[in-house]
């Protein structure tokens, strides 16, 4: 196996759009850089991100190797979310009014309660009535710039229930990013599927997986898993490293990321043990959810990848 080269880093003409908690903002050189170069130099990159979130990676990989990718394929369980991409995509002009109405009506509410009543009828808006794709996209982008942290949280029922933010002035969008990202996603493929069903969509080229789940808690009061209604808890992690090594028997190539369960434990291998078979790395980032600031320090994470596994 090739050692890898150190990637020029590239300016973000493409970025989120989105907020994201857990996003990989902190991380992504450390990710982009672990594609092998002989996968690069082909030209012919099949991209495959399964957990897109708010797409960093994906964004950076057309900032670095545009030229070099001849197929992605995005998807999230998230239907909402989803929405929101193919929004972009098909939509834009029809979404940006919508989202220009919404930041013009929120600027000029004048104090916190105003714009606390304001997020919530519109939460409960996004929640309770059948809306046009556009509108509920919409929606989706002023909640998400307006509510705590960036974070998407659904109850049992299904319903998004993230708390308001307190930001005195969020921008609700950039029209020149929704513009770039727009263009790019000419190029991608969406879909609203569960992670297994997105090989149907694999050629004959080994494709390169980005899978980014939701991330096992490093404790108990660190558990956030609640993105859609359904957890994801030990049962679907282990589900997730069987889909690992069925694409690993056909010969793609995965780079995973998730916690490092040892920042609380030493002891704890469970991911060692899961994945013993692949190759697991230790990457310093910075802890940016949690109530109380002094435990925002710097934490490992996980990078996994089956470089071991494969012949280039």
């Amino acid at each position: 196996m090739e050692k890898y080269k150190k990637k020029k880093n590239v300016r973000a003409e493409l970025k989120p759009f989105l907020k994201w908690a857990g996003g990989k903002k902190q991380l992504i050189n450390e990710i982009v850089n672990r594609i092998p170069e002989k996968i690069i130099e082909k030209k012919n990159i099949v991209y495959i991100e399964p957990f897109v979130g708010s797409g960093a990676v994906l964004f950076q990989m057309f900032n670095q190797f545009k030229d070099s990718i001849n197929k992605a394929v995005i998807s999230d369980i998230n239907k909402n979310l989803i929405n929101t991409y193919t929004a972009v995509k098909d939509s834009l002009p029809e979404l940006m009014e919508e989202l220009e109405e919404l930041k013009i009506r929120f600027s000029m509410l004048e104090n916190e309660i105003e714009k606390r009543k304001f997020y919530l009828d519109k939460r409960e808006e996004f929640n309770e009535f059948i809306l046009s794709q556009t509108r509920k996209a919409a929606l989706f982008i002023f909640l998400n710039r307006t509510c705590y942290n960036g974070l998407y949280r659904e109850n049992s029922a299904g319903k998004f229930n993230v708390p308001f933010g307190s930001y005195k002035k969020p921008q609700i969008y950039n029209r020149g990013l929704l513009e770039r990202v727009n263009k790019i996603l000419q190029y991608v493929e969406i879909r609203n599927i569960q992670y297994e069903e997105i090989i149907k969509y694999l050629g004959v080229e080994r494709a390169v997986f980005y899978l980014d789940p939701p991330y096992k808690p490093i404790s108990k009061t660190a558990s956030f898993n609640a993105y859609t209604k359904y957890s994801f808890n030990d049962y679907e992690q282990e589900r997730l490293k069987k889909f690992c090594d069925t694409i690993t028997k056909l010969g793609h190539y995965f780079i995973l990321s998730n916690s490092d369960l040892r920042n609380v434990d030493i002891n704890n291998n469970y991911f060692d043990n899961l994945y013993n078979d692949y190759t697991i790395n230790r990457i310093k980032a910075r802890r940016s959810i949690n109530s109380k600031a002094d435990k925002r320090g710097e934490i490992n994470e996980l990078i996994i990848t089956n470089e071991n596994r494969l012949k280039f």
